[in-house]
């Protein structure tokens, strides 16, 4: 079975009216990096998805989510 790592860091953005930017500030990486785990090229280290929730005060599986392929 295949399990692709899905996100919804652009819904939570959204909702906080912040950019990619302002995020990757936040929580200490690049905007790059923001971008790439957004668009699922990579998969962030448990480090950045723990800070993306306290940044967002939400658990990490609200942001992350396995799904099958």
């Amino acid at each position: 079975m295949n399990e692709v790592l899905d996100n919804h860091i652009a819904k939570l953005r959204s909702k906080q009216k912040i950019s990619q930017q302002e995020l990757a500030d936040a929580i200490g990486v690049s905007r790059k990096t923001i971008s790439t785990v957004e668009t699922g090229r990579f998969t962030p280290s448990v480090v950045i998805a723990l800070k993306m929730a306290q940044y967002f005060e939400v658990s990490v599986e609200r942001i992350f989510e396995l799904e099958s392929k």
